[in-house]
């Protein structure tokens, strides 16, 4: 960062008078919610994290709308996107397929049935699409939509490639504002600023860069001392029941994550506005772009909002002026994504001959907003729940332990030592008692661990395991299936609801372990 630059942020005078503070009605989910037996959450529970219900930074004098601020002294002439893949030709649109395009997304995006998109070849229905292969479709959306361009690629969002030796909390303690001396308490342990947004940058797989720019753009945190900045227990603005740095910054990954892997998914169409009211999102955009609209659109109403990324002061040239051009970062490292990648061969998390039980079918990855990725596994010993199982949870593949603490152990199966690169297998709840040390090389079928309850939310012994490639969390579904000693993992009605299937073999997710739900590693 060009140290002249000056600290710009949104003023939050709004919640420091109680008229305008509004409570959210979000409880931070620690971390996974693995909770066994207890009965599996119902998916009505997600209602209370709707984007409308995020408390925004109100501007007193004109509420929902962000405090006009100077632009940063770094002369930005403006971000370099790419054009839109949306053509317009002869009543029909042309789209140019981007990375982490597959059919049935694509047919969501644009409100047809898959089989009116087409192609000089045929598309896949279950993979990913070519990067750069034009297909054609009727235009029922009726012309372009507003906001259609791209705005951040997809791998500023997340934790991936294009992050390198950036560290968020080397960054926040050379830029020496008031995050670089902040210390906070979080689940028991003291922590400064700089770890803060470093731990949750890697929990999350989001981009350090980006929590920092947007941390600085609403609260001058990172490079400056703002009034008061010792008492503000809500730095970003957001007004939850659990106050504080970490929470603040949670909220932000997961309402990054809803955008970016909504989007992926072709579930998440619309943006919901702070305060109401709804804009159709152009199909033409791409992951990362919808991710910061997502984030936006939960702390502002829609004059707010489009302010704060197409305004004068807007947040996009904020982010540029701090971190230099965010489109030549992508061009070096995208596409990631490519029609070829495949998951490589992996083995169940456990030593051959021994009865474990599947008691979590697919459900999120990490935080609210990640794909339906993980799966529980107990052993079946007949031992305590929440004890330290004698049992081993083992390498499902070769590879190098990049994290291992907190009940995380992280195996980085290319062994570069960048999580956010390649194969990525992240496991849960594994015990500090014997677990593998950060920078052992382990290789498929060596102990890693012992299960329990140890990090996050767990009602009994077990490991979750899910999966990332390149810095992206995966659902257990195509495009990348998740597939472990020949078992095929399926997604049921709602979370944690599933099955493993091998060659006509059924083995049923039960939250209590109970029969059906007993799986016996062969190989």
């Amino acid at each position: 960062m060009d140290m002249d630059i000056k600290p710009l942020y949104i003023k939050k005078s709004a919640l420091i008078n109680p008229a305008w503070r509004i409570l959210i009605l979000v409880s931070l989910i620690m971390l996974v919610g693995c909770n066994f037996p207890q009965p599996i959450p119902s998916e009505e529970a997600d209602s209370a994290l709707r984007l409308t219900e995020v408390a925004g930074i109100l501007n007193p004098e004109n509420p929902g709308t962000p405090t006009p601020q100077p632009l940063p002294a770094a002369g930005v002439t403006g971000v370099t996107p790419p054009p839109s893949p949306l053509e317009q030709v002869d009543g029909f649109l042309i789209y140019t397929i981007q990375q982490g395009d597959t059919l049935a997304a694509l047919a969501k995006r644009f409100g047809v049935d898959a089989a009116e998109l087409q192609a000089d070849i045929p598309l896949s229905p279950i993979g990913l699409l070519s990067v750069g292969m034009r297909v054609q479709l009727p235009d029922v959306l009726e012309g372009f939509l507003p906001f259609a361009d791209p705005i951040l690629p997809d791998s500023e969002a997340i934790y991936g490639p294009s992050v390198g030796a950036f560290n968020a909390a080397e960054e926040a303690h050379r830029a020496g504002g008031f995050l670089a001396g902040y210390t906070e308490l979080v689940r028991g342990e003291r922590m400064t600023g700089p770890e803060i947004v470093q731990r949750v940058a890697l929990d999350t797989s989001t981009n350090p860069r980006l929590l920092l720019a947007f941390l600085e753009y609403r609260s001058g945190w990172v490079y400056g001392h703002p009034p008061n900045a010792e008492t503000d227990r809500f730095p970003i603005g957001y007004g939850a029941t659990d106050s504080g740095l970490y929470n603040e910054l949670m909220i932000t990954a997961r309402l990054l994550a809803q955008g970016f892997y909504g989007w992926r998914e072709g579930s998440y169409l619309t943006l919901n506005f702070y305060r109401g009211g709804q804009e159709r999102l152009s199909p033409g955009l791409n992951a990362g772009s919808v991710a910061l609209m997502a984030l936006f659109a939960g702390l502002h109403d829609q004059p707010g909002w489009e302010a704060a990324l197409y305004g004068e002061a807007s947040f996009l040239h904020f982010y540029q002026a701090l971190y230099g051009d965010p489109w030549s970062r992508a061009a070096v490292v995208e596409p990631y994504l490519l029609s070829t990648d495949r998951q490589p061969e992996l083995a169940l998390p456990f030593a051959p001959g021994e009865a474990w039980s599947l008691t979590g079918g697919p459900h999120i990855t990490w935080q609210t907003g990640t794909p339906r990725g993980a799966l529980d596994f107990a052993p079946i010993t007949g031992e305590p729940h929440c004890a330290v199982s004698t049992r081993w949870v083992t390498a499902s593949a070769p590879g190098l332990v990049v994290r291992s603490g907190r009940g995380v152990v992280a195996l980085d199966l290319d062994g570069d030592g960048d999580e956010g690169t390649g194969w990525v297998l992240v496991h849960m709840h594994i015990a500090e008692q014997d677990r593998v040390p950060v920078g052992a090389w382990v290789e498929a079928d060596a102990p890693i661990g012992h299960p329990s309850c140890e990090g996050g939310q767990s009602s009994g012994t077990h490991v979750h395991l899910a999966r990332k490639f390149n810095g992206e969390w995966l659902g257990v579904g195509d495009p990348f299936p998740m597939v472990l000693s020949g078992w095929r993992a399926y997604t049921g009605a709602a979370r944690y609801e599933g099955y493993l299937e091998k060659g006509g073999q059924i083995v049923t997710s039960r939250p209590d372990g109970s029969s059906g739900s007993t799986i016996i590693r062969e190989d």
